[in-house]
């Protein structure tokens, strides 16, 4: 079985981290955020805190009992989801693959990039970029599967970095507290130390079949994670405020009007996508990766529109900044973004009537006969080639 890469990148005390940079008088204090009221609790808690026993979750007038001089901020989720999408939008600039897991944590499957990149050195710069450019700390940590990747990304917190080699698992495993597990919480700790099994070492020696019998599937499950086994693809991230349709070419294409061609096919299909769900979009973003898997992304800010004809000129125009030519490229994609569901907001200069009730007539007849009934005819020039998307 080919031996896969997996990254995993965590925000270090990520909604602390924000306020912070929000108010640097905050830096090196123990900081709650959270209210400090007689219901509320502590949604994120400084490494300072944490000393005194506080934790995620916790009571906040119990956390402030065990530190009276702990700061409480009330947060704003608003700010934290946008600088959470800055890291994503870093992220899906870079990444062949990944996967938003929270507003904190992403995975990254960077399989077969060894060829052109070692993987640390890739971690490293990506790491370092987010650091650079969202002024947040950020840990990763890179190994051959999801469990054993956050579980290096735990034990390298905080701000740190830790690759664990398929050689290395037993060993790196061996050690550490069941605790250490995902999905061990503290009741499920309990039963096990009560069976004096405090180790993953430890658990190792149960059968799987036992583990099975005596806990059913959820045994089962963690006894393959105690052996550094997880077989979950990285999920690739779906940004439900936009629309995006990319293509991975099976052989590496450098023709620059095949690539065109290609490009307005995928613009087509995303903007009938969009109308059907009578959406318009504000922004206009081409992805290409050149066969080295150096990636680059483009965004344009457009007036609010679904038609063809505006989008795809917007994409051939930026297509025309972005392609480097005669390179190879691997894959190209597209993604209309900053969705909007009024109507009202069309370019006054379109000639709206006219245009929207051809694109009527041609979503009509996709919806009927399929997305590929009726197309540009310099897209269907590509068709018999293309991947049905």
């Amino acid at each position: 079985m080919k031996v896969r890469t997996i990254i995993h990148l965590d925000l270090d005390s990520f909604f602390v981290s924000v306020e912070r940079l929000l108010n640097p008088d905050l830096n090196g204090k123990p900081v709650i955020v959270g209210s400090l009221s007689r219901r509320g609790v502590v949604a994120s808690c400084s490494y300072e805190a944490r000393k005194f026993g506080i934790h995620s979750a916790m009571p906040s007038l119990q956390a402030h009992r065990l530190c009276p001089k702990a700061i409480f901020v009330s947060g704003s989720m608003k700010i934290y989801s946008q600088y959470s999408a800055m890291v994503t939008q870093i992220i899906a600039e870079a990444s062949p693959v990944f996967e938003k897991a929270s507003i904190d944590e992403h995975y990254i499957d960077i399989s077969g990039m060894d060829r052109f990149y070692g993987s640390i050195k890739w971690a490293t710069e990506l790491r370092s970029r987010i650091i650079k450019e969202t002024g947040l700390p950020i840990t990763c940590g890179i190994s051959i599967n999801k469990t054993l990747a956050k579980m290096a990304t735990n034990e390298a917190k905080p701000n740190g970095f830790l690759y664990v080699s398929e050689h290395d698992v037993y060993d790196f495993l061996g050690s550490l507290s069941i605790k250490k597990i995902p999905m061990i919480g503290s009741k499920s700790y309990e039963k096990f130390a009560a069976m004096k099994i405090k180790t993953i070492a430890d658990l190792r020696k149960i059968p799987l079949n036992d583990m099975e019998k005596q806990f059913g599937k959820y045994g089962y499950i963690i006894g393959l994670k105690a052996r550094g086994i997880d077989n979950r693809p990285v999920t690739p991230y779906w940004d439900p405020k936009s629309v995006s349709k990319e293509r991975t070419f099976g052989e590496d294409i450098s023709d620059s009007d095949q690539l065109r061609a290609m490009l307005i096919g995928l613009t087509e299909k995303t903007a009938f996508e969009m109308r059907r769900k009578n959406k318009l979009a504000g922004s206009v973003t081409v992805k290409i990766r050149y066969s080295d898997f150096d990636t680059r992304v483009l965004q344009k800010t457009i007036p609010f529109t679904n038609y063809d004809h505006v989008l795809i000129r917007i994409a051939e125009e930026l297509f025309e900044k972005l392609y480097k030519k005669n390179a190879p490229v691997r894959l190209i994609g597209v993604r209309l973004a900053n969705l909007s569901n009024h109507w009202g907001q069309l370019d006054l200069f379109e000639e709206i009537k006219s245009y929207g009730s051809l694109y009527q007539t041609m979503d009509h007849i996709k919806n009927k006969y399929g997305k590929s009934a009726i197309l540009r005819a310099i897209s269907m020039q590509q068709k018999d080639n293309r991947e049905n998307y």
